[in-house]
């Protein structure tokens, strides 16, 4: 396994020297490839073409790859190699991984997206939190588990804005968990403290008896519904 990547990466190493990267890309090629591919739930590859050379931005970086040929191209940042696909049934296009044993397989890795396509997070940081939230579903819908949507990951997000005293976006951020894990007494604790901090203490009543629903022993809640009972029973 060593010796093939060895060799993978010695080829890709003269492909890098003997490439001018005075690729011809069409007009018509540009337009098709540009744009973005999935390259899992809530991250997305961006493809274009900046005097006529091709570029990907990825996770924030500018990343300029070897390009081999017109359809063709190496990423050192993911050590891999990609040519742009056609599906034959769906035409849908994709990034394919090229395998590093040189072998004619075409898989169909990354989705190429519609134009102006968002990942939950993209809404989430804009403060779209209606539309993370449909993302952010269609993605547990796919897989329960998924580390996109971590339970302590919204909380810790959460708790960010708390500490900075933003809490109208700690209360958004912490909405969306309490609806991605309705089953967990600490989702509601966190947003019933939220909402407790900026003022809305009816609010906080009503987590903070969800908090006691799921798990009695909670002190927080506890202390709070018995301050507050009257006030929010009646």
């Amino acid at each position: 396994m060593k010796t093939k990547s060895l060799l993978f990466l010695s080829i890709i190493a003269l492909l890098f020297v003997s490439c001018s990267g005075n690729i011809d890309y069409s007009e018509t090629f540009k337009k098709e490839t540009s744009g973005g591919y999935l390259y899992n739930q809530d991250d997305l590859i961006m493809v274009y073409y900046e005097n006529d050379k091709l570029f990907l931005n990825w996770r924030g970086g500018k990343i300029q790859p070897v390009a081999i040929s017109q359809n063709e191209f190496f990423v050192a940042d993911m050590y891999k190699k990609f040519r742009f696909v056609q599906h034959a049934k769906t035409k849908e296009r994709y990034l394919s991984i090229i395998p590093e044993d040189g072998t004619s397989e075409i898989t169909y890795d990354y989705l190429k997206v519609p134009n102006g396509y968002k990942t939950p997070s993209a809404y989430l940081n804009e403060g779209n939190y209606d539309k993370a939230l449909e993302g952010y579903l269609k993605i547990k819908q796919q897989d329960s588990t998924s580390s996109f949507i971590d339970e302590w990951d919204f909380n810790s997000l959460g708790y960010s804005f708390i500490r900075k005293h933003e809490y109208p976006k700690a209360i958004e951020i912490l909405k969306i968990n309490a609806v991605l894990h309705p089953n967990s007494a600490n989702v509601y604790d966190s947003l019933g403290e939220a909402y407790m901090l900026n003022g809305n203490e009816r609010e906080a009543y009503v987590n903070f008896k969800k908090t006691l629903e799921i798990y009695p022993e909670n002190k927080k809640a506890k202390r709070f519904i018995e301050a507050n009972k009257e006030k929010f029973e009646k």
